[in-house]
């Protein structure tokens, strides 16, 4: 075996010893190596070709590279000697600038700076590097704004717009607060007959000019609108009544009610602001925290707190809409956090939610939320409808008859039709709602509702009884009674008359159908499986006319020629009633002289369709 070594020695080591063979062992061991010296080599110098070698590098052109424009601490031609607050005179040669130098402090060119060596406040010496360069910088650019502890990163040209604006207006309100002060004389009001000595004073032009300014900022970006609403707040709120010994028929001729009015409608546009908008939570907080440091006259400290709402990412609020918390109660830290909030913000979130078509987590926040309005009742009166709207028709009937406080219970006739043709039809009306009754008084379009599936013709009636059971309005309506006879008179549609069923089915109804709707008071019907199985539609028109029959004899049904008319394709069902009515002659009688009274009333009954005509001639007949 060979080994090129390091040294440029080659070491030749045998290996046919026998390892069992001790004799002369010393003398094998010998003979085993054999080091061979190799001569050194010398290495061949690369040379490079002379075209290679000999090239030089040659400039042809140079120039100074671009200086970019920055602060003049950060110069490269004239050095910087950096203090911390030094503002009597230029140091060193802090007052040399380039042409690309500009002012730390005023964010221009260092050459337009009217301070940049001023003395008391030289400008020159301004860096990044000081607390107090940096917050004479913050404040002198911020201007207004610092009020709001906005930063400069947050500051965009909107904002700044804003505070422009918010000066100016500053500005041409004081002008008039100290003619206001200075009061208007009598004979300018008409008053002649008071000494010219006398003064005037109507706070009618400032809170004007507020009210302009106000109208202004809604027409701004949302973050600067808030500015604007709220650097107005602090300016009016500081104003004073001069003097109320005449009495002024306009309500803001007096500062006391005009303050109120305004607060009251900067109020109303800042939280509009804050749920409407995609407000940081930073954002808020420190609009909400500007609100709460202003100075506010003593009738008007009750709205310290308006502001204090919660945003859209608080943990209570985001838990309770995601169906995770149920009570509305959070304990952190020992501490209890109950979702309260005041009805203008709940009214808000109804709204945002509605357009963003969240109506499961709507429902879910209007189960929760606590407010002091009695107008809640209302709102939590619409839980049915965005259940309806979410196409949950099933916890839309749970939610309609729960068992304390049903907002079934408060139902008009019209509530209950809107509800009825929703379920039929899985439509609704394409609108923005803050109660149920506005639902009675629109004219919106109805449109289908997604993933909806309409109820079938037993659920509609057993909804309808269940309302009707509630609601005394519905009970006795008749075009609610027209809407529901029309359904079970023709489930398959219109013109599709039901075959009458046998007699001896119709004679075990009477039974059957009266034991339903005395024994389950007209809730959570259910029909023997005994009763359906031959006729199930048949069962279900004679459970409703059963129904309509006990209607009557508690007492008069107007107007009743349209119920009676839909059994026009059905007039066994109807025949089948008069039969059950005879039972009670007196209000048998004077159901059908109801029906005569209407038929005269109307055309003399010409017009009337022949089976009425048939029905009313034929009592009078047999002596009715």
């Amino acid at each position: 075996m060979c080994t090129r070594a390091d040294s440029e020695e080659v070491i030749i080591l045998s290996d046919d010893d026998d390892d069992n063979d001790d004799v002369d062992n010393d003398v094998d061991n010998e003979r085993s190596c054999l080091i061979v010296e190799i001569e050194e080599e010398q290495e061949t110098a690369y040379v490079l070709p002379p075209c290679a070698q000999d090239e030089d590098l040659v400039v042809t052109f140079s120039r100074r590279a671009k200086v970019l424009p920055h602060a003049r601490y950060d110069c490269p031609v004239h050095s910087f000697t950096a203090t911390e607050f030094e503002t009597g005179c230029p140091v060193a040669s802090n007052k040399l600038m380039c042409d690309q130098c500009y002012c730390y402090i005023c964010d221009k060119l260092a050459s337009s700076c009217a301070e940049w060596s001023k003395k008391e406040i030289c400008h020159c010496n301004s860096h990044n590097k000081s607390t107090f360069w940096s917050n004479l910088r913050d404040n002198t650019l911020l201007g207004g704004l610092k009020h709001f502890n906005l930063t400069l990163s947050e500051v965009d040209s909107c904002l700044r717009r804003a505070e422009m604006l918010l000066q100016r207006f500053k500005k041409e309100l004081s002008g008039l607060y100290a003619s206001y002060q200075e009061g208007g004389k009598p004979q300018e009001y008409g008053l002649a007959q008071m000494n010219e000595q006398d003064r005037i004073y109507d706070y009618t032009p400032v809170c004007n000019c507020v009210s302009s300014f106000l109208n202004n900022a809604d027409k701004q970006d949302n973050r600067a609108a808030a500015v604007m609403n709220l650097g107005a707040a602090g300016e009016f709120l500081g104003h004073c009544q001069v003097s109320e010994n005449l009495i002024l028929l306009s309500p803001v001729a007096y500062v006391n009610q005009a303050q109120t009015l305004l607060l009251q409608r900067v109020v109303a546009s800042v939280q509009r602001l804050f749920v409407m908008s995609d407000f940081t939570p930073e954002f808020i907080s420190k609009m909400q925290d500007f609100y709460y440091r202003l100075d506010f006259p003593p009738q008007l400290r009750i709205m310290k707190t308006s502001l204090c709402m919660r945003p859209w990412d608080d943990v209570l609020l985001v838990s309770v809409m995601k169906g995770q918390n149920v009570s509305g109660v959070r304990k952190d830290k020992g501490k209890k956090d109950v979702l309260i909030e005041k009805m203008a913000v709940v009214s808000l979130r109804v709204e945002l939610l509605q357009r963003q078509q969240r109506y499961r987590e709507l429902c879910r926040y209007l189960r929760v939320v606590q407010t002091d309005s009695r107008l809640f009742q209302q709102v939590q009166d619409l839980v049915p409808f965005f259940m309806c709207m979410a196409g949950d028709f099933r916890s839309a009937l749970n939610s309609l008859f729960p068992s304390v406080n049903p907002p079934a219970s408060r139902f008009t006739a019209g509530l209950f039709l809107i509800f009825l043709h929703i379920f039929k039809t899985a439509t609704s009306p394409k609108m923005m709602v803050t109660q149920l009754s506005q639902l009675c008084y629109s004219d919106a379009v109805w449109e289908p509702i997604k993933d909806a599936v309409p109820l079938n013709c037993p659920e509609l009636v057993k909804f309808a009884f269940r309302a009707q059971r509630y609601s005394s309005a519905v009970y006795t309506d008749s075009q609610c009674w027209t809407s529901l006879l029309t359904i079970v008179n023709a489930p398959s549609g219109p013109h599709s008359p039901l075959p009458a069923p046998s007699p001896q089915f119709l004679h075990e109804a009477q039974t059957v159908v009266y034991s339903i709707l005395t024994d389950q008071q007209g809730s959570n019907v259910h029909l023997p499986h005994s009763f359906q199985e031959v006729y199930p539609e048949q069962a279900l028109l004679l459970l409703v006319t059963g129904a309509l029959g006990l209607r009557i004899l508690n007492g008069d049904l107007s107007p009743v020629i349209p119920v009676i008319n839909t059994f026009k394709e059905n007039t066994w069902a109807l025949s089948w009633m008069c039969q059950n009515l005879s039972s009670n002659q007196e209000r048998m009688n004077s159901f059908f002289q109801s029906i005569t009274q209407e038929v005269q009333k109307k055309n003399g009954g010409h017009n009337l369709v022949p089976f009425l005509r048939s029905i009313v001639w034929n009592q009078k007949s047999v002596g009715c």
